[in-house]
């Protein structure tokens, strides 16, 4: 494994739609660790390919409960709402205030293509519905609550 680095916002990849991820092979695999390696080093709860200079549609989440990778992920289904503050690898240092589903249910694939469905609450929720935002280009800090 490897840490990669993150990109920063002002990165115009950060901006960009995510194309669908098709190969599910070794160099997918390497990827998928090495983001977990930087993530885990960063201190986060998630991560995209986007924010390491990938512009594919994966994301890798871990809220303390276990690694989740998915692959071309898709929200099915959300329901109810929560507030809080939410950050990101991709801009230090700065937190707002977003509200996001309370929970969410994920249509995605594993590493080797298998379709798989994840369900998640709290700051489960949050992190799919962040970690998926950044595969359409689409930052926290755009959702932030306007006062």
């Amino acid at each position: 494994m490897a840490k990669r680095n993150i990109v920063k916002l002002g990165d115009d990849i950060l901006r960009k739609v995510s194309r669908t991820q098709l190969n599910f092979d070794e160099k997918l695999h390497q990827i998928l660790d090495d983001m977990a390696e930087t993530m885990y080093e960063a201190e986060g709860v998630g991560l995209a390919a986007p924010q390491v200079g990938i512009l594919r549609r994966f994301c890798i989440i871990d809220v303390g409960d276990g690694l989740i990778e998915l692959i071309n992920p898709v929200i099915e289904k959300s329901e109810g709402t929560q507030t809080g503050d939410e950050g990101c690898l991709s801009i230090p240092k700065t937190y707002e205030t977003v509200t996001r589903p309370m929970k969410v249910t994920v249509r995605a694939q594993d590493r080797n293509g298998n379709n798989i469905i994840v369900s998640g609450e709290g700051l489960k929720a949050r992190a799919f519905c962040h970690e998926i935002d950044h595969l359409d280009g689409i930052l926290f800090i755009d959702r932030k609550e306007k006062l």
